[in-house]
């Protein structure tokens, strides 16, 4: 057979590689022209309508206030590129304390469906049936009318704890007046961290070569509190605390969470700790029954049993699906705007109500949004990847 019969047989049409080769080719040409179209149509549209595209507009003056301006400055004279800015910290504000919140809260629920106290495991499992299966829009709602609607006015209002007022201002609570010794504090506290994180690695290789068990939680908590409380009592233990007062017909002084804040911080937390919840109890139930009595044999205690066998097993088969919660908390900050928090989506409205450059202001938002996702989802994998056993990781 000729050479040339060869090469007409290996690019036959029935060779599966020369089809699936032709298949990328017509994908890759059918996406072109879409995106082609796409650019052409909407070009055309913008010059027919004089609307100019680009970003400079993002250098004027915006001319619009901003309710929620705790991390930056901010006021009318600003420019457009200042206020969604103020809308990015604002959504990080909110996304990184609801974080943290939910995930401590579905872990204490998820442990909580758990335990053999018959009524601590139905509340628990009504929580979660309750929250998971209602909107986190009506959620939001309920929470900010109950903010707004439900509570007194400052003159009366509720004071749960010393200090602490609610309101339907919002809620006033007492804040630290700044020293330059709290600086050092906060750095001893990031020392005793590192050092905290040093032990428990030198602690488990101790244990590996000797099999003595080295107490890192109690060293480490040493280190992370006392470092800093060392700090506080050599300056001089520089603590004043201002109190937030009422004064006229609102509180000064202290520091106010808006009932917008509040409500969304609050509805996230509670909505995505019920998911959180869940996959914490599947992930201590895929643990082997034989982990917890090996442990029991060896005479630990349940809590121990818990701590030091059967999460750190759970924890190669929750961070996984707890990522997704992550992703999902921070995308559902969006909704903020249903109930007024001045978020990324929120102030790039109103910047392209003013401005028409809706293109680049959906463009501003899905950036941010991808770069704070892939941003979580780089740092949970990488956290994924140094919990996993070996024998995975090698697969």
């Amino acid at each position: 057979m000729s050479a040339a019969s060869r090469l007409g047989r290996s690019w036959s049409l029935h060779d599966l590689r020369v089809r699936a080769i032709l298949y990328q080719v017509l994908l890759v040409a059918v996406v072109g022209l879409v995106a082609w179209f796409l650019i052409y149509n909407t070009a055309q549209n913008l010059e027919q309508r004089n609307i100019a595209s680009g970003f400079a507009f993002l250098k004027r003056e915006a001319g619009f206030a901003i309710g929620e301006t705790t991390l930056v400055s901010y006021n009318a004279a600003d420019t457009y590129l200042r206020a969604l800015t103020v809308g990015v910290l604002n959504t990080f504000r909110v996304s990184l304390i609801g974080v943290v919140a939910a995930t401590l809260l579905g872990t204490l629920i998820g442990l909580a469906r758990l335990s053999h106290n018959w009524l601590l495991s139905k509340l628990a499992t009504g929580y979660v049936e309750l929250i998971r299966n209602v909107p986190l829009l009506v959620q939001l709602f309920f929470w900010y009318v109950l903010i707004t609607e439900n509570l007194p006015g400052p003159r009366q209002a509720l004071a749960p704890l010393p200090g602490v007022f609610l309101s339907n201002r919002g809620i006033a609570l007492p804040v630290l007046h700044a020293h330059p010794a709290h600086a050092w504090m906060a750095a001893a506290f990031i020392a005793g961290a590192i050092g905290t994180w040093w032990l428990a690695r030198w602690g488990g290789r101790r244990q590996a070569l000797t099999g003595q068990p080295f107490p890192s939680l109690a060293a480490g908590s040493a280190l992370v509190l006392g470092l800093p409380l060392a700090v506080f009592l050599a300056a001089g233990a520089p603590l004043h605390i201002e109190l937030p007062r009422l004064q006229g017909f609102n509180f000064s002084g202290g520091m106010t969470l808006t009932p917008e804040f509040a409500a969304l911080l609050g509805g996230l937390t509670i909505y995505t700790a019920a998911f959180i919840a869940e996959i914490v109890r599947a992930g201590v139930l895929a643990v082997d029954r034989g982990q917890f009595e090996a442990a029991y044999a060896l005479g630990l205690r349940p809590r121990r049993a818990m701590r030091l066998v059967v999460l750190p097993q759970a924890l190669r088969v929750i961070v996984p699906p707890m990522t997704s919660q992550f992703l999902n908390l921070t995308k559902n900050s969006s909704l903020a705007v249903a109930i007024g928090y001045p978020d990324l989506v929120s102030i790039a409205n109103t910047t392209m109500n003013q401005t028409g450059q809706a293109i680049e202001g959906i463009a501003i938002i899905m950036a941010v949004y991808l770069t704070i996702s892939l941003t979580i989802s780089a740092f949970m994998n990488s956290y994924n990847r140094r919990i996993a056993l070996k024998g995975a990781r090698a697969k």
